[in-house]
């Protein structure tokens, strides 16, 4: 019975290590969907958003104040610019992305 104590303790352990190890790993999204927003030239730069599957799309005033190196170092795998608009892939993320500046707006 003395070494099941010891079994669980060591299971919790590893448990809270793993759950550490997890959240260390995970980006702090506010910030990211901050830097991103500052990258598109900020909030009044915007006029409208909007999410395709992986794609951020997003239509703006004025695209040469955009910091495009900035975008691609906060975990965009690409932009594509057609005229007054960027089409960002950002994977899993562009959803999560609309709403934080939905929040904004």
């Amino acid at each position: 019975m003395g070494h099941m104590w010891q079994y669980i303790i060591i299971l919790i352990v590893a448990i809270i290590i793993a759950i550490a190890i997890v959240k260390s790993k995970q980006k702090d999204f506010k910030l990211e969907a901050n830097k991103l927003v500052e990258y598109l030239g900020g909030k009044d730069n915007i006029i409208s958003y909007e999410t395709n599957k992986s794609r951020f799309i997003v239509e703006l005033r004025d695209t040469k104040i955009v910091n495009k190196e900035g975008i691609q170092k906060i975990g965009a795998q690409g932009i594509v610019e057609i005229d007054n608009q960027l089409k960002i892939i950002l994977g899993d993320q562009a959803e999560k992305i609309k709403k934080f500046i939905d929040d904004l707006k």
